[in-house]
Order: structure tokens, then sequence, then C-alpha cells
């Protein structure tokens, strides 16, 4: 099933192709790599209008190319969620806004279950997921291994005005704090996580998604709550299918919590030039059918 993020107003995916995308951010206008537009697309005036251009380097990596002095930051809201956002030197802007859709469907399960919720949200980068359950009335606690990304995710947190929610931010590497929580006895009712395809942990722990997906989901399943609402997978990496997350949450979650269904898909942007639709990931979804 494809899920496209189409009820934001600060972001627009003007047009997409040639290995690029033109976004606008608020006012302002970026234009970056996506591997995923691999169709053509012209080149008009809109392209070269921009306030930054993320451009790709033969040694890997890139730089940004600035046409406009930007600010040192600058927000965009969705809905009543407001967050922090400016070019890093990754070609990333610290937000991925076709993840709308998953918050909309976490916020939604939380205030559809009607009591105390607590949710994990694990490689929790600037902490979107975080701020939608906070928001919907959740305790949250988000764990991501850097620094860095942490205090971001606590800036978007005082934009959102959730100071006064329970929300804790943890710097560490995911599976085995929750290896620890499963030790201390704590449950979630509700978990989410985005890992990545490679990465490394404070203490340089290697992560990679292939080897390490199936080692994290089945700690995860040994934390959760007798009534789990959610147990969601984003994923990014490159020719992983969401039919194998759907197989992974199939074979894992049915047999403990029957009482539940599996979906997995795609999440997208409308590119508003045309009727074409930017992929740019993977969820697989367990909820539960109460």
């Amino acid at each position: 099933m494809l899920k496209v993020s189409s009820e934001w107003k600060d972001y627009e995916c003007i047009d997409a192709g040639n290995g690029e995308k033109l976004e606008r951010w608020g006012e302002i206008i970026l234009r970056r790599p996506d591997p995923q537009a691999m169709w053509e697309t012209k080149f008009d005036k809109a392209w070269t209008k921009v306030d930054g251009h993320y451009h790709r380097s033969n040694q890997g990596g890139g730089y940004w190319d600035f046409q406009t002095k930007l600010p040192e930051y600058w927000t965009v809201s969705y809905k009543d969620l407001t967050f922090k956002v400016t070019p890093t030197n990754f070609k990333h802007t610290g937000l991925f806004p076709e993840q709308a859709t998953n918050w909309d469907f976490m916020m939604n399960k939380i205030k559809e279950a009607n009591r105390p919720i607590k949710v994990l949200n694990l490689f929790a980068y600037t902490g979107g997921a975080t701020m939608a359950c906070a928001k919907a009335g959740a305790e949250v606690v988000q764990v991501d291994a850097s620094k860095g990304m942490t205090q971001w995710a606590k800036e978007n947190m005082k934009l959102c005005n959730l100071e006064d929610r329970t929300i804790r931010f943890i710097v560490d590497d995911c599976l085995k704090f929750v290896e620890r929580e499963y030790r201390r006895g704590h449950k979630y009712d509700a978990i989410v996580m985005d890992p990545p395809s490679y990465g490394r942990g404070p203490n340089k722990e290697v992560w990679k998604f292939e080897k390490n997906i199936a080692l994290l989901l089945e700690a995860c399943l040994k934390i959760l709550s007798d009534k789990p609402i959610f147990l969601l997978i984003n994923s990014y990496t490159t020719g992983v299918s969401n039919v194998v997350l759907g197989n992974m949450l199939k074979t894992s979650m049915l047999p403990i919590y029957p009482n539940g269904k599996v979906e997995t898909g795609e999440v997208g942007l409308q590119i508003t030039k045309n009727d074409l639709i930017l992929p740019c990931g993977i969820y697989g979804r367990w909820e539960s059918n109460d």
C-alpha cells in the first residue's frame, strides 16, 4: 500500500527527476539529490531559482551552494507540530516530510486507545515521531546514538510546546538499550523504529540493517506490554522490500498478538508539478484491532 503525506502546508515537493528533487520548506526553496527520481524531467527556470543547491561530489558526499544567505535555521509546521529545519553537511534538513503519514497513524492509534500509552522511539533522529506521539498524549522514550540529533530533538520539543509532557531523551545504542529495558522489566505499549542501513552506536557498535533488524525485533517483542497498540518499522535501506518487513512482523508478532493485523507498503510525496509520486521509503506495521 502506498501512503502519501498530502496534508503539508509548509512543505512541498515541487518537482523531481533526473536524480534530483526541488522542494519548498516554508518560504525557502532547496534542490537536493534523490536517487529514486530516476525519470526525466525538464529543468525549467524553477530549478535555477533556488536558495540552496546540494551538489554530489565524485569523491563521495557533496556540498551546498547557497544563492541566498539563509538563517541558521527556520521552522516548518505540520498541523500543530513545529520543527526546526536547517541544511546539513549530508544533504538532509533534519526532517523527513514523507513520515507525516506515519505520524498521523500513530497519533490516531494513541488517541483511540483512550488510556495511558507508553511509546519507545528507536533511532529517533530529531524526534518527529516522538513529538507526534507526545502531542497525542503518550509518554515517550526516544533513543538515538547521536548527541547532536538528540539535542535537535529537544529543540523540537520546545518548538512543539511539549515541555510539560513526559519525554525521555536517551543517547545510546538502540539494541543494547532494549536489552537493558528487558532486564529492568520495563514495558511499552507501542514501538516505532527507523533503523539506518548502516550506523555506529556511541561506543562504535556496528549496526547493519540486514544483519541486525531481526535481532532487534526479537528483543522488542520482549518489552511489549500485554496490550500493545502498534509496532512500526520504517526503512530507507535500498534492496529491502516492504514484503520482507511484512513477513517478519507476521511470523513474529501475529503468533503472540493474533488480535491485530500487519500492513506494509511505501511512503511517498505528491509532486505538485504533475500527478507523479516520489517514493521515499518503506514501512511495515502491526496494529491492534482493539
